[in-house]
């Protein structure tokens, strides 16, 4: 199929169809927009909203696994998001996704997360459950639909972003309400969810038409991009920053000690003995660095390992998709994304790994501590004097709140901050900022 098809009058039609599945609908807005550059598409036009938001820039300041200003090198949400994005595209547009759908969705999977990261995410939890809680992936649609300054509809309200429905939908990592998503081991629901109690309106919009509880090809490329990215980097950060003691990976009672910390942290569909067997088959392979200094060389051959351990889990997925969904363009409900056993238990161990020697650690530190009272203060402060000290946008919000839903509104502010600025705010509306950062 060609990238453009021929409509009635000969002429190429004014965007590419990648797979058949992206039809009129697909391309339908929450709040409908004129087209204005007939050589751009939809989902061009979505990505370019994204490139530009705010909400993106801000993850230059927001924590991965260390925080931005623990050194130079040091991944940050922003690149990680960059990375997950390089690896999404090249995977959907292999596939037959349109490969602006998934940029876009990586783009924006991690936009949600509040400073100091999962521990910020986990403390924000904690302080809002009044209100519902608080998930970083149902912020990220809150933030795309609704925080995120573009378009106003003309009854005045926000509509954030207003992306395309596929965009949209492909940013669902968890397409379900809270207590609604499949049932772990322990027979109770996953934690994770997508949305608000708030946001229901425009996540039953988005998600007309779509399977229950089922993500669209493109949040499944999304998902794996992240996985890969975050396994395969967080190891190469942990072992650049000296964190893995590669000498004493060889050892059958040190490997068993990550798979432990694989299954507590991760509890991965797999068994014991496939992450055993997967962490073993990466150590023997010949692209494991199992040694490492200072030198460019040694750089050098530590991004190599990454750049094959992208490709090797790529590859495999593409081969098992295509093994059961044919020769064609997927995209959209048309497919699932197929991960190999052995491919899912080779990423999650990487990411025990770097739980183990990184993660893990880190979770008693006196800093960890810090930042979840610095939120813990903020939220505080900031309830206690009302929107005086809120930016504007989210003074208006206070102002059209109801009383009882003015701590989404202090929540949706301290979300926003960086790392950085919430240390800032803390040390001027709380009067000390905490000598552990």
């Amino acid at each position: 199929m060609s990238s453009y098809d021929a409509g009635a009058s000969g002429q190429r039609s004014l965007w590419p169809r990648p797979a058949a599945a992206y039809g009129e609908r697909d391309v339908e807005r929450w709040h409908h927009e004129p087209a204005k550059n007939p050589h751009r598409t939809p989902f061009e036009r979505d990505r370019a909203r994204l490139v530009h938001s705010s909400a993106l820039r801000r993850l230059g300041a927001k924590t991965q696994v260390l925080g931005p200003s623990s050194d130079d090198f040091v991944r940050t949400r922003l690149t990680h998001s960059l990375e997950v994005a390089q690896v999404g595209r090249e995977l959907g547009k292999a596939l037959g996704c349109d490969p602006d759908v998934v940029d876009t969705a990586c783009l924006a999977h991690d936009l949600g997360h509040p400073p100091f990261g999962h521990n910020g995410e986990r403390a924000l939890d904690e302080v809002s459950g009044d209100v519902g809680g608080f998930e970083g992936n149902a912020q990220t649609l809150r933030l795309l639909t609704r925080l995120e300054p573009k378009v106003v509809t003309p009854e005045g309200r926000s509509a954030g972003l207003n992306l395309t429905r596929t965009s949209l939908d492909a940013t669902c990592k968890y397409p379900w309400r809270a207590g609604d998503g499949p049932l772990g081991s322990d027979g109770t629901p996953t934690r994770k969810y997508g949305v608000f109690a708030e946001d229901a309106e425009v996540f039953s919009w988005l998600r007309e038409g779509a399977p229950q509880g089922r993500r669209c090809l493109e949040a499944q490329v999304m998902d794996l991009a992240d996985d890969v990215a975050y396994s395969v980097h967080d190891v190469e950060d942990a072992i650049v920053g000296g964190r893995v003691p590669l000498h004493l990976l060889v050892s059958d009672l040190e490997q068993s000690r990550i798979v432990a910390q694989t299954r507590d942290w991760y509890d991965p569909p797999v068994s014991d003995d496939e992450l055993g067997a997967a962490l073993a088959r990466i150590l023997a392979s010949p692209m494991w660095v199992g040694s490492y200094e200072t030198s460019r060389a040694d750089l050098a051959r530590l991004k190599n390992m990454t750049s094959q351990l992208i490709g090797r889990f790529c590859r495999a997925a593409e081969r098992a998709t295509r093994e059961r969904f044919g020769d064609g363009p997927l995209a959209r409900y048309e497919a699932d994304l197929e991960v190999p056993p052995g491919t899912l238990a080779e990423i999650v161990v990487l990411k025990g790994l770097a739980a183990f020697y990184v993660m893990a650690p880190r979770e008693h530190e006196p800093v960890y501590l810090a930042q979840r009272t610095t939120l813990f203060d903020l939220v505080d402060a900031l309830m206690a004097s009302g929107p005086a000290e809120l930016e504007p946008p989210f003074a208006a919000d206070w102002h059209a709140a109801e009383e009882s839903s003015r701590l989404r509104v202090v929540v949706d502010q301290v979300a926003s901050l960086t790392d950085t600025s919430a240390q800032q705010w803390h040390a001027r509306l709380c009067g000390m900022l905490s000598e552990a950062f």
